[in-house]
């Protein structure tokens, strides 16, 4: 089950990323579904303040119009990239349902 947002909403979009220290660069994309983002995709995200432990940190955009993102109603997948000095994991993070 995926997360339902109006298209009329700006609003963070929470993401927990397993492993992260949540200092990294973080970003987040949103596609049709079953399509890989390239480069473009892309939108500068941040980690949601105080959420980093010892399991992972969740990453963070605002979601909507006037946000860091905003899509027409249809349906996303969302993906997260981390960002560190040896590792840039893509992340599959969920389905987007803007209605």
């Amino acid at each position: 089950m995926g997360e339902t947002i109006s298209s009329l909403s700006r609003e963070w979009l929470p993401f927990f990323v397993r492993g992260a220290a949540g200092t990294e660069l973080v970003e987040i994309a949103f596609t049709t579904p079953g399509v890989e983002p390239a480069e473009s995709d892309w939108k500068p995200a941040e980690w949601a303040p105080g959420s980093a432990g010892v399991r992972g940190a969740t990453a963070r955009i605002l979601f909507g119009p006037g946000g860091a993102v905003a899509k027409p109603d249809g349906s996303y997948q969302a993906w997260v990239r981390v960002s560190t000095p040896f590792e840039k994991p893509v992340l599959p993070a969920g389905l987007i349902d803007v209605i």
